[in-house]
């Protein structure tokens, strides 16, 4: 359990995962995330605005950052389409284990539901829905051709999103690196709002 704590820890110490592994683990964790059901706990939004803030100071090149990146996330959608396409609906009835979650899939299919094939575009926004929203868009046979619109669309939005807040946040604060975990904690609470605010919603409703 000690050793999993650590693990978590680290993962969750986006800077260090930046400053240690540079391009080639900002583009894994990108790929994992938004491709294998696996990668819903990894760290996407504050990563990414902290791999601007070190492109600003000149330790990352944001064009490369950007389209490498950009093509990790699309591709990391394509392969979870291909999951849900393969699987069908028998993926909801996968038992939950550490790393699966049965409530995450469902979450995504109600904001799939709700949404439509836009929930490909609007997911990449929202932490673990992001990870569940193609394999759901699989399962339910989503034309490809729609899909992959939203997909290319929506992937390169996000990582220039966010990898651009970041740049412009390290070239605007003077010594932005003295700050860096106060810019990292509002990323993670911001990406967390909506999930906080359903939570919210369903408590209030179960209350009345």
């Amino acid at each position: 359990m000690e050793m999993l704590w650590d693990l978590f820890h680290r993962i969750y110490d986006v800077e260090f995962l930046v400053r240690s592994g540079g391009l080639l683990v900002l583009i894994a964790i990108v790929f994992i995330e938004t491709g294998l059901l696996v990668g819903f706990f990894l760290p996407g939004d504050s990563l990414l605005v902290t791999a601007g803030i070190f492109a600003a100071r000149g330790d990352l090149d944001l064009l490369t950052l950007n389209t490498t990146l950009s093509l990790a996330a699309i591709a990391g959608d394509t392969v979870g389409y291909g999951i849900g396409a393969r699987t069908g609906p028998k993926i909801f009835t996968r038992e939950n284990s550490l790393f699966f979650n049965r409530k995450h899939l469902i979450s995504a299919k109600e904001f799939y539901d709700r949404h439509g094939g836009f929930t490909i575009f609007i997911a990449r926004f929202v932490p673990i829905i992001r990870t569940f929203a193609p394999v759901v868009a699989g399962v339910g046979a989503m034309q490809y051709r729609k899909f992959i619109s939203y997909n290319v669309f929506g992937g390169i939005f996000w990582v220039m999103s966010t990898t651009l807040t970041g740049y412009f946040l390290g070239t605007m604060i003077p010594n932005v690196q003295e700050h860096i975990h106060v810019i990292i904690a509002i990323v993670i609470v911001l990406s967390l709002l909506p999930a906080i605010i359903k939570f919210a919603q369903e408590k209030l409703r179960a209350g009345n």
